[in-house]
């Protein structure tokens, strides 16, 4: 599972190591050491530009937390912010997103927990600890991306090769974490894990054109190979209305 997660680069900066075009007409985000499920994050996606017809790779902000195009409203996304890879490609919710609307989400980390047990002298709690590639890259976890209309918007739906900036302002883009059985480190703390991609297989991932199930969960991989640190923080990362570079500070008694 990735429940939260920081990602704390610049826009300007992960625009650039994506190779994309920063599209502000969305917004732009400030840096977060924790995002939480509903909150706006950015992602890598590619589109075919309505003016040239041509491919382009964007950087924009969109919601976590996947809602179907056929859901009622947009409240299932809270409870879709996960797709395991050993379904992905079969679930209703995600099958047609898997072979044509793939992104990549960038990361500093993200975060798990670990029950601690009551003791005589203090209660039971959840240690968190948060979860980086050991050589402070980006990661770039692998994600599906999805429109959704407000049904009472009388907007007609965007087609497969729309401009994503195109999308009314009716339209949700909403986002979900593709994960895998954790490993290493993250397998120590938490069964699950987000999986996440190398640079040579970007443009593979990204391009709608791409559509073999077998072939594309092929490229998932573990964030950094694996090589990650576990480092025990502050438990105030607990709380959503927590935020800063404080959180990843090391906790004294993990």
């Amino acid at each position: 599972m990735c429940g939260r997660y920081a990602s704390s680069r610049a826009p300007e900066d992960l625009a650039g190591l994506f190779d994309a075009q920063l599209d502000a007409s969305h917004g732009v985000l400030e840096p977060s050491w924790n995002i939480a499920p509903t909150d706006d994050v950015w992602a890598v996606l590619e589109r075919l530009d309505t003016g040239t017809g041509e491919l382009v790779r964007r950087l924009r902000p969109v919601r976590w937390g996947l809602v179907p195009s056929w859901a009622k409203d947009p409240s299932v996304g809270s409870r879709m912010i996960n797709a395991r890879m050993e379904t992905v490609h079969a679930k209703p919710a995600y099958r047609k997103a898997f072979t044509r609307r793939r992104c990549l989400l960038p990361a500093d980390g993200f975060y798990e927990w670990v029950p601690v047990p009551a003791t005589a002298t203090a209660k039971a709690y959840k240690q968190p600890y948060f979860l980086r590639p050991e050589d402070g890259s980006v990661m770039a976890m692998a994600g599906l991306y999805e429109f959704w209309r407000d049904p009472h918007a009388p907007h007609p739906q965007p087609q497969e090769g729309d401009d994503a900036r195109q999308a009314p302002t009716a339209w949700l883009t909403t986002v979900t974490i593709i994960t895998t059985e954790a490993t290493d480190a993250a397998g120590r703390i938490h069964p699950r894990m987000p999986l996440a991609l190398h640079e040579d297989d970007f443009a593979t991932w990204l391009d709608p054109d791409h559509q073999d199930p077998d072939a594309l969960r092929g490229l998932l991989h573990t964030p950094a190979d694996g090589h990650l640190t576990a480092t025990a923080v502050s438990t105030a990362v607990n709380s959503v209305r927590n935020n800063g570079p404080h959180l990843l500070t090391p906790a004294d008694h993990p």
